[in-house]
């Protein structure tokens, strides 16, 4: 296969770039009897759609001519979902139309808009920006396009779910009717098949190049098992193990994605954040620094990380759970992009286990649980890395050779040579001491029967941690105990007293569980529980009765304690003389106490 079907000037930059064969979409989009035709093409994200539509749009845009005449109305529109996309597919079509004198503007959000407007003004052959700000641009009469002959849609399916259908239906509807029009889509849900039959020619193609087995085949997926605590760790040893020329790791949270960027900037690695509270330049910087090798690693929540495309982006890590298989694989398509491979990798909590084969069910892919690496494994791999440096074969220039012999005076290979991995280690972020959640000791059969003794704790200079769930949260002391251990990693022998209040719980903490319980208070954890170091124990409640309860048996007025007075006392005493207790004789024939009915009405 060859680009043989692309424009000449464009094939030309194309193999200036080392582009050498099509993709499956590229080749689709340019088949011959497709010239000048809509399309509905649904393909995978890295799939190489932007150079794809760029050579689909050359025949309509440029003809038989190599270069475009002066700018003007725009002719052709490229709408993309987000910032970073739009940039991307700017950068793109500026290559590839580079050998054209093509005239590209871009109008994106968090841009200056004035700018932007003078850009439009001076004109301008291809327009690509996101549904918003050409709206914007639209109305305020900067964006003309009443000589607009295509009309691009990229990832239609992301812009209709990011609620821009009322803008795309604008900006549809301002192009003339004869444009050709490009719809891009991952997936054709009911929307998207709604929106192409609203303003799409009825005889529009239909391209479907997301064959059977396509979309992992360019990416390696793995699934390691972690202790909710170390997952950290996890991605360290991962990053260290693969060294990837670039990578990503994806966090839940702008919280997740502050914590693990200052993890790993302490260990020594060159990382960058980007998460949705950034603003337009600090996002634009941290991607220059990942392009320009400035940084090797970028922590990013899901929403920051949409669309961008990073080269030689090898890795990447999911250190919290994707929310769907969607956006597992919306994930894993930031890597294996334009025939490049991948690896992708899913951080499975030893909690979350059910739940992370449900994702990978529904990405269809069928994996086994692995060991995070050992820092042993690490290190064995640095030595053989080490000893494959094409430093070691290169031949020593004239300067090099003179100062070489300057250090071989008076020491001996083997010191040189400790002196030279000393030097190398010392670039390197330490590996990690982890654990693996499905190991076991090995039961010792040589061992004498002996009665079962359990393992006694000294809980001398022990702890006490705060947790923000109480009695009315529904806690349990066997809950509460199970929580911590499944969380931390520590056995139930490590925690002594745990007591319930009603909004929070105190557990004390061995001295030997202290450090992991401090580092799942500032890790975090999957259940939404607030852990806190305490400052003690916590203050009992002031003793004695309690007001609102009646009074035990036991704290009846007893002997001679008794009220006196008016007041009965609260049991009877015994009879006196063989006569019923508090009766006295007949006087007069009358009964004690109180006479009776008759005798009243008569007195």
């Amino acid at each position: 296969m060859s680009f043989s079907q692309a424009h000449p000037a464009l094939a030309r930059a194309l193999a200036a770039r080392g582009y050498a064969d099509p993709t499956a979409v590229q080749l689709a989009v340019t088949a011959p009897e497709l010239a000048g035709a809509d399309m509905l093409v649904s393909a995978r994200t890295g799939s190489g759609k932007t150079v794809a539509f760029g050579m689909a749009l050359a025949e309509r845009l440029l003809g038989p001519a190599e270069i475009f005449a002066a700018a003007g109305k725009p002719l052709a529109l490229v709408v993309a979902p987000t910032r970073e996309l739009a940039l991307q597919v700017t950068r793109e079509l500026t290559w590839l139309y580079g050998e054209t004198g093509a005239r590209l503007v871009s109008c994106v959000g968090g841009m200056d808009p004035r700018r932007e407007q003078r850009q439009l003004a001076q004109g301008a052959h291809i327009v690509v920006g996101t549904p918003g700000r050409l709206c914007d641009h639209l109305d305020r009469g900067n964006l003309d396009l009443t000589d607009a002959v295509a009309v691009v849609l990229d990832e239609a399916d992301e812009m209709l779910d990011l609620g821009f259908r009322e803008d795309l239906e604008k900006l549809l509807g301002a192009a003339p009717a004869d444009r050709q029009t490009l719809l891009f889509s991952a997936t054709l849900p009911a929307d998207i098949v709604r929106l192409a039959r609203d303003f799409m020619r009825k005889d529009a193609a239909r391209v479907d190049v997301a064959e059977d087995g396509e979309v992992h085949a360019d990416i390696e997926y793995h699934a390691v098992r972690v202790f909710p605590h170390e997952i950290e760790k996890a991605v360290v040893n991962l990053l260290r193990f693969h060294d990837a020329a670039t990578s990503i790791v994806f966090c839940g949270t702008r919280e997740g994605v502050k914590r693990l960027t200052g993890a790993l900037l302490e260990r020594g690695f060159s990382v960058v954040a980007l998460s949705g509270e950034m603003g337009q330049g600090e996002r634009n910087e941290a991607l220059s620094a990942l392009r320009d090798g400035r940084a090797r690693v970028c922590v990013a929540t899901d929403v920051a990380a949409r669309g961008i495309d990073v080269p030689d982006l090898g890795l990447v890590i999911h250190a919290d759970l994707p929310h769907d298989s969607e956006v597992l694989l919306h994930r894993s398509g930031r890597t294996g992009r334009a025939g490049r491979k991948g690896v992708s990798i899913l951080l499975v909590p030893s909690t979350r286990r059910r739940r992370a084969e449900s994702l990978l069910a529904g990405a269809g892919i069928e994996l086994f649980s692995e060991a995070a690496p050992s820092a042993d494994a690490i290190r064995r791999l640095d030595e053989e890395r080490l000893l494959a440096d094409p430093l070691l074969s290169e031949e020593m220039g004239e300067d090099e050779r003179a100062f070489a012999s300057r250090l071989a005076e008076g020491r001996t290979a083997e010191e040189l040579a400790a002196a030279f991995v000393r030097l190398a280690r010392t670039r390197l972020p330490a590996p990690e001491e982890i654990s693996d959640p499905v190991e076991r000791k090995p039961r010792r059969t040589d061992a004498p029967d002996r009665p079962m003794v359990r393992e006694t704790v000294d809980f001398t200079g022990s702890a006490w941690f705060r947790l923000s769930v109480g009695r009315r949260d529904g806690a349990e002391v066997k809950r509460v105990l199970a929580f911590l251990c499944r969380q931390s990693g520590l056995k139930g022998r490590d925690f002594g007293a745990i007591r319930l209040a009603d909004g929070e719980t105190f557990a004390e903490v061995a001295p030997g569980g202290i450090a992991a319980m401090e580092r799942l208070a500032a890790a975090g954890n999957d259940e939404n529980v607030r852990i806190s170091r305490a400052d003690g124990p916590p203050v009992a409640p002031p003793a004695g009765p309690r007001k609102d309860k009646p009074r035990r048996n036991d704290d009846r007025f007893k002997g001679d304690d008794r009220p006196k007075g008016k007041a009965k006392p609260p049991y009877k005493e015994p009879s006196r003389d063989g006569k019923p207790p508090y009766k006295e004789a007949p006087r007069d024939g009358k009964p004690p106490y109180k006479a009776k009915k008759k005798d009243r009405k008569a007195h």
